[in-house]
């Protein structure tokens, strides 16, 4: 499961070794217990120029934990294994959770076109709500446009300049549309696949449309609640991550850049696409719950994992809101990455739930997920 280091794809960059404590921190009582290879990888990631590294696996031997490199630049502080992050479009499987239980209930059917609930909301230039379906926002083959890619956007957001003017405005999910609408679609509805963080918005405004609550209320009414995830939360228009936490740093879309400090910032730009923080520990419990059939029926959590190839990611089929990975040495497993400022994070989970690891990166100019995913479950 490749994680893009930043939401425009910017360069891994080789820093100064200086940034990177000299050792990576485990905990648990089992010193080698198969986790060594994903010790390697965390501490390889930081060598390569990641600021700092945490990551929990939860198995049937209990969970293990590791860190490598520095929580805060400044300081010298190190990272924790109980470190909160941004973790960007993970939270697009808790909002499909949320509209799989909603369908499960009779509220909605994914079939439903986009217009039968926002009517009005996705229009122009070639974009029309009334063929497009609930389930086409979550597996990413609506077509719509991705409003992260807009160039006005891309320039308030993705650049250092206009992240210092921008970084704490607050943008409602009908603006973040309307930036979308701006362009034609990516291809009619249904005929292929493409990431559109747009999809996920949308998707959120359907949660609230339906059952006269904001997303995140009924997240965290239907999913943090009943799994005590104590250490995960949505935001909103809040731009502090709560402690234990460490900072976030980026270089944008320049790897030769200064890098920058963007820890603060109001995530209302990302909206149900991405704006959720949680802690590793957490995502490893959300997405075994998730897989054990905890949070779904069995037809929906078979809907979620029926998927559709994910034109560009290699050996990657996506379902709705939740990605099949085939390692390479044939282990399959599911789950979702994410990029935000300053933080790559990556959750994934056997198809049993039994084995887990979340994950993260607190810069956003290096590193690869997938050799730590890959030494956990290889």
């Amino acid at each position: 499961m490749r994680v893009r280091t930043t939401l425009v794809g910017a360069t891994a960059l080789l820093v100064s070794a200086a940034l990177a404590a000299p050792a990576a921190a485990t905990t648990g009582a089992r010193l080698d217990d198969g986790h060594t290879a994903t010790r390697k990888a965390v501490e390889a990631a930081v060598a390569a120029g990641v600021p700092g590294v945490t990551a929990t696996a939860r198995d049937a031997h209990g969970n293990w934990s590791t860190t490598a490199g520095v929580g805060d630049l400044r300081t010298g502080e190190p990272r924790s294994t109980a470190d909160r992050y941004r973790v960007g479009s993970i939270t697009k499987t808790f909002v499909a959770t949320v509209l799989l239980q909603l369908e499960a209930e009779g509220r909605l059917s994914l079939d439903d076109t986009v217009d039968r609930r926002l009517p009005g909301v996705v229009h122009g230039h070639g974009h029309d709500g009334r063929h497009i379906t609930v389930r086409q926002l979550l597996n990413h083959t609506s077509g719509i446009a991705d409003y992260t890619e807009d160039a006005d956007f891309a320039r308030d957001y993705f650049t250092p300049a206009g992240f210092a003017r921008h970084r704490y405005d607050t943008v409602r999910p009908r603006e973040l549309v309307a930036v979308a609408m701006r362009h034609e679609p990516s291809f009619a509805p249904g005929t292929s696949w493409r990431y559109s963080n747009t999809n996920f918005v949308v998707a959120g405004m359907v949660i609230e449309k339906v059952t006269g609550h904001p997303y995140a209320t009924e997240i965290e009414r239907r999913i943090l609640g009943p799994l005590h995830l104590r250490a995960t939360s949505l935001p909103g228009t809040k731009v502090t991550v709560p402690r234990p936490s460490s900072r976030a740093y980026s270089k944008f879309t320049d790897p030769d850049s200064p890098t920058y400090d963007v820890t603060t910032l109001n995530p209302s730009f990302a909206s149900a696409a991405g704006e959720m923080i949680s802690d590793s520990a957490d995502l490893d419990r959300f997405y075994s719950a998730l897989l054990r059939g905890k949070l779904l029926p069995p037809e929906q959590l078979k809907e979620m994992k029926t998927t559709v190839e994910a034109k560009g990611i290699p050996d990657t089929r996506y379902g709705l809101g939740l990605m099949d990975t085939r390692l390479t040495c044939g282990v399959h497993v599911w789950g979702h990455g994410g990029g935000i400022h300053g933080s790559a994070s990556a959750a994934v989970a056997t198809a049993d739930g039994r084995h887990s690891l979340a994950l993260n990166f607190n810069g956003d100019w290096s590193g690869d997920a997938d050799p730590v995913i890959e030494g956990e479950f290889c």
